[in-house]
């Protein structure tokens, strides 16, 4: 049996030289296009992404660089960069584009040749190659003696393979479109170099399995594979266009290999042949592999490394060896027939390698360079792509809201979980119901309003008081006016008080009628309060659940399984909220994918179709779907079960019965609300009235002490006129009768100016001095907004137009001045009111007073306009 490492000596493997270039100023074109494209601003702001891209290319230009793993990194860097120019940058020979950048590069096996273009998959063919070349470089440069240097060199070779195998399905074919190209950037070339690299990455892989001791088996797979992928390699290097492309040692290395790997695979299934006692079949693959070796040693010596032609005349000794022994004990002990070469079957492989892949290592995607450009066309497509998204997102929106929806309608047919929750004591009541209930508690319900019938005659009271207070104040006036008329006669000259204050009566009578028929309200709402105490007591339930009627249990059962069934029942509730539970934070992936699902960087760095882009881009969202229609499926199903389930759980515990009940309690809890809102609007609009009516009276009393005032200076300056009058009049009479005086007649008829003052009373006093009229404040009352209007019970539609206004001004009576004639008045010029005789609210007609006649008066100085009028209509609290 030959040694385990008859084929340490084959480690010699190929490595790549990179392509060569000239010197290239990209920063310069690229920046005046995005002047001339965008602006100058546009081109500062991106002044460090065009110096990065121009540092990269000075460092691809210098070779060799001073490290592999920095050379590959640039590498890798200046790709992704290109990939994001390429997406912005039109550079081609047409006058719109960027038509003064030449991209060249030589042919790495034949130095002489180059291939210049104003194409830029050139430059990245370039640099994918170059990419390539560096990690066979460095799986070259590892020390292979050692298990875990042949396994870094196996992966640098992997990389190798993956780069070159990018190269050719991506870019090599739009670099070769130009008119100058080279072969070693063709498809062709591409595809051999990926294979020599798996090759060469397999056999790192092979020498680390010998290494372990491996059984001969699995050894002979492994090698197999090795010389399959050498043998592809082989393949395309003897056609065009690579047949006359590279010297003869590359002919000779990759034939030699590929031969030597197919012995060492022959060798090592004929050990494993040879365990099993299968002597023929061992001599006829030991046959085989010595007659490869033999023809490649007569083809492919020139050039051939000589390190490589010991291990081959090493494992030709071994396979020898080898044979002879087995068709010694063939031919002593088994005598089996030796089959043909020809009717063997291939031979095991395995590979154990396969190109890296460079999508996501070269993925410019993820790159922010250049961000900020963004062409129209690259716009349009996102656009589109948006579009695709959004049209998804709305439809499996729509099937979970339909879903949700269509389980509420079903619970709610079927009156669930609300029996079930009434069957363990957690009463509910409709949410709308539950609303109202909870805003008349905290209005303070039924028993709240027993105090507001108190407040109706608080401001009742004090209403009536200032009434009476003005028609006091008017008839104390009217009476002393009445004395002095008396006393003077006709030198009494000025305009009688029941003239003057007739507007001012007849709102005050108003304004009694008003209070009366108010009385009349406040009545019928303590009525219906008392008549309805018992229907509203309900609402003072707390909670008012409490007033709802419980699902009982059956009081005989036959079988004892209710309890089985309603947990079924609520087992089968449980698994739908589940699902709705699932749905919603299905709905929550799909906006969450949404909004993080930007593919504009993949839309401009891709160079492929579109809509390829878009299928892979869109098919995220497929398993979501997927979920979405799993889960519906699963709610229907649910929805039958649990429709069967209830139907037995209502015939069990009777539940007709109780929903009838219930709905005896909904009805009276919504007629117990409905009245407490009427009979609390009422009230609100009582309290409102009386407010209201009690400015009003306030107004006419101080336009009543502001009239007295008046009437009290000119009642003293006719007093002074008439004692002027007598005095003349005694001094003519003393004259004619000889000077003689009666000075007791002048005493009698002669009155001090002290004297006519009026009693002392609080709305004879100037404003200036007089006391505030105290007034009743209500408290606030809670608005109770959401109620429905009912017609109040007050006042008598039949008269709808109201006594008095809301609005409210300055005293309307300037102070009297002499020699100023007033303009005319319209308030109290009016005929003769009969006066105050008895209650406010049964005056009994008086027989008018003698009219004045004309020209008899002058035009008293307070007669202006009044700014007081009728208040507005209080919503039928009262009416005139």
């Amino acid at each position: 049996m030959a040694s385990p490492s008859s084929t340490a000596a084959t480690n010699v493997m190929l490595a790549i030289f990179e392509k060569k270039t000239v010197s290239l100023d990209l920063y310069r074109p690229l920046r005046n296009y995005i002047v001339f494209n965008y602006s100058e601003r546009e081109a500062q702001n991106l002044e460090d992404d065009l110096q990065t891209i121009k540092q990269y290319r000075i460092e691809i230009e210098r070779v060799p660089a001073d490290s592999l793993p920095a050379r590959r990194d640039v590498l890798k860097n200046y790709y992704k960069a290109l990939c994001a120019v390429e997406s912005r940058f039109p550079i081609s020979n047409d006058k719109d584009h960027i038509n003064s950048v030449f991209f060249t590069w030589y042919d790495t096996f034949k130095n002489k040749q180059k291939a210049v273009q104003q194409n830029i998959h050139l430059e990245k063919a370039a640099v994918l190659f170059n990419l390539g070349a560096v990690h066979s470089q460095m799986g070259l440069s590892l020390d292979r003696s050692a298990v875990e240097g042949r396994r870094q060199a196996s992966h640098s070779f992997i990389a190798a393979a993956g780069a070159f195998a990018f190269l050719r399905d991506n870019v090599a074919m739009k670099a070769s479109m130009g008119s100058s190209t080279t072969v070693d950037m063709s498809v062709e070339c591409a595809g051999m170099l990926e294979r020599l690299m798996l090759a060469q990455a397999q056999e790192c892989v092979f020498e680390n399995t010998i290494a372990k001791g491996s059984t001969p088996g699995v050894c002979a797979k492994i090698s197999r594979q090795v010389g399959i992928y050498y043998e592809e390699a082989l393949a395309a290097l003897n056609v065009a266009p690579l047949n006359y492309h590279f010297d003869k040692g590359w002919l000779a290395h990759v034939q030699l290999k590929a031969a030597l790997f197919y012995a060492e695979a022959c060798y090592r299934y004929g050990m494993e042949l040879h365990e099993k006692e299968e002597i023929a079949e061992e001599i006829a693959r030991l046959k085989s592999g010595i007659s490869a070796l033999s023809e490649a040693k007569k083809a492919s010596t020139k050039g051939a490394a000589q390190q490589l032609l010991d291990a081959i005349n090493k494992l030709e000794a071994n396979l020898n060896q080898n044979l002879a022994r087995a068709v010694k004990e063939n031919d002593r002990v088994y005598l089996m027939r030796v089959p043909q070469a020809s009717s063997l079957s291939p031979l095991p492989a395995f590979s154990m390698v396969k190109p890296l892949p460079m999508n996501d290592v070269l993925d410019a995607s993820k790159g922010k360079m250049f961000a900020s450009l963004v062409p129209d066309n690259s716009a349009k497509e996102l656009s589109r792509y948006t579009e695709m998204v959004d049209d998804v997102i709305r439809t499996q929106a729509e099937r979970l809201q339909q879903g949700s929806e269509l389980a509420r309608v079903k619970l709610r047919d079927m009156d669930l979980p609300d029996s079930i929750l009434a069957l363990e004591g957690n009463l509910t009541l409709p949410m709308a119901l539950k609303e109202e209930v909870e805003a008349v508690q905290i209005c303070g319900g039924p028993a709240g309003l027993e105090a507001e019938p108190q407040q109706l005659n608080d401001l009742k009271r004090v209403n009536q008081e200032l009434l009476v207070q003005t028609e006091e104040l008017l008839q104390n006036e009217a009476t002393e006016d009445a004395q002095f008329r008396s006393q003077f006669g006709t030198r009494w000259t000025r305009p009688q008080s029941s003239t003057l204050t007739k507007n001012l009566q007849d709102r005050l009578n108003r304004f009694a009628a008003n209070l009366k028929q108010a009385a009349e309200s406040d009545a019928r709402i303590e009525r219906s309060m008392r008549d309805h105490a018992a229907l509203m007591s309900i609402l003072d339930r707390r909670p008012i659940e409490s007033a709802l009627p419980t699902l009982a249990r059956p009081i005989m059962s036959l079988d004892a399984n209710e309890d089985a069934i309603a947990g079924a029942l609520k087992q089968s509730l449980r698994q739908l909220e589940g699902l709705g539970a699932q749905r919603a934070g299905l709905e929550d992936m799909l906006k969450e994918m949404k909004r993080k699902d930007d593919i504009l960087p993949k839309l401009m760095t891709s160079t492929g179709s579109h809509e390829d882009l878009f299928r892979k881009e869109i098919a995220k969202y497929d398993h979501i779907c997927e979920e979405i229609a799993k889960n519906l499926e699963a709610q229907e199903k649910l929805l039958l079960q649990i429709q069967a389930q209830n139907e037995d759980f209502a015939s069990i515990f009777n539940l007709e019965d109780y929903k009838a009940s219930r709905e005896r309690i909904y009805k009276q809890i919504e007629a117990a609300i409905s009245k407490y809102q009427e009979i609390k609007e009422n009230i609100n609009e009582g309290l409102k009235f009386y407010v209201t009516l009690q400015d009003a009276i306030t107004n006419v009393k101080q336009q009543g002490s502001d009239f007295v005032m008046t009437r009290n200076m000119q009642c003293r300056e006719m007093m002074d006129e008439v004692q002027r009058q007598i005095s003349g009049l005694s001094f003519q009479e003393n004259k004619g009768s000889n000077g003689y005086n009666h000075p007791s007649a002048v005493q009698s008829h002669q009155v001090p100016r002290s004297n006519p003052q009026p009693p002392a009373d609080p709305a004879n006093i100037p404003n200036a001095v007089r006391p505030p009229i105290p007034t009743y404040q209500p408290p606030q009352q809670p608005a109770m907004p959401g109620y429905t209007q009912n017609p109040p019970p007050y006042g008598a539609p039949q008269q709808p137009t109201p006594p008095y206004n809301l609005q409210a001004s300055g005293p309307p009576y300037p102070p009297p001045q002499h020699q100023q004639q007033p303009p005319p008045s319209h308030e109290y010029g009016q005929p003769a009111y009969p006066g105050w005789r008895g209650p406010y609210y049964n005056a009994p007609p008086q027989q008018p007073a003698p009219l004045q006649q004309p020209g008899s008066m002058p035009r008293p100085p307070y007669t202006v306009p009044s700014p007081y009028h009728h208040p507005p209509h209080q919503g039928g609290y009262y009416r005139q």
